[in-house]
């Protein structure tokens, strides 16, 4: 008797997991709520206020056109074309790292890319350019073109114990489907479009996080070893991303789940 009340109950767990099992599979109303709440007052915005003091007072937007050889007036469009080739590094590089550049033009410390306070002012210099489209230009000349190939390749490349790459979760034969309860994102489309829409403010790690850590996680949770913040490696694999959400609005900082 036992036996069969315990099959009972198994039955019916099992019949109720497959007849909620889009609702199990969706965000709990909690969760959208509390989504709903963070687009009405995103805490991130408070961050990208503070790297904007930041940013005034380590480089200013003067300096910072300076190092990229453009007027003052036009970055938000200038920016709205990263990562690119710069001629002051002589290689292709990230806002995060322009940054950088600029803070040793001017004799102050420079930030590490992994810093609390890079974060801010990246999503703030980022954020100049809200409403401009992604402008990435991967043909620009040999340095992005070679970049765009070796993102492509660290992009598609299987590693780890379990042989998994980026493109194991987001080959356009996967997008949509779902890994931890999450659907699989195209991280091209307008409504999750990658390079648009990072830095963005995590609601399962309460902070702001950069498309480069955000790639760094999903690294760690595939297992992968974490490719170097600031490496060729990861700056090309922003450029294959970013050539991805081209043509797409750029809008910081976003919320994510």
């Amino acid at each position: 008797m036992r036996r069969v009340t315990l099959c009972a109950v198994a039955l019916s767990a099992a019949l109720c997991g497959i007849l909620n099992a889009d609702e199990k599979l969706s965000m709990s109303d909690a969760d959208k709520a509390m989504y709903a709440e963070l687009l009405e007052s995103n805490p991130a915005e408070m961050d990208v206020a503070e790297g904007e003091q930041l940013f005034g007072d380590l480089i200013g937007s003067e300096a910072y056109a300076k190092v990229l050889g453009v007027k003052e007036k036009d970055l938000p469009k200038h920016i709205a074309g990263f990562p690119r080739y710069v001629d002051s590094a002589k290689k292709v590089v990230t806002l995060a790292q322009t940054i950088q550049m600029a803070a040793a033009s001017v004799g102050k410390p420079v930030p590490k890319l992994e810093s609390k306070e890079m974060v801010k002012m990246s999503a703030y210099v980022k954020s100049l350019a809200n409403g401009q489209k992604t402008s990435i230009d991967v043909k620009a000349n040999k340095h992005m073109a070679e970049m765009h190939k070796l993102g492509q390749q660290v992009f598609e490349e299987r590693r780890g114990g379990r042989g998994l790459s980026c493109n194991s979760c987001h080959s356009t034969d996967i997008v949509g489907q779902r890994l931890r309860m999450q659907p699989l994102p195209d991280l091209g489309a307008k409504e999750t479009a990658a390079a648009g829409t990072w830095p963005a403010y995590r609601m399962t790690q309460s902070q702001m996080v950069t498309l480069d850590k955000r790639m760094q996680q999903c690294m760690k949770n595939a297992l992968l070893a974490e490719i170097p913040l600031g490496s060729r490696e990861m700056v090309a694999l922003e450029v294959y991303v970013t050539n991805k959400t081209k043509g797409n609005p750029i809008s910081i900082p976003s919320v994510k789940r």
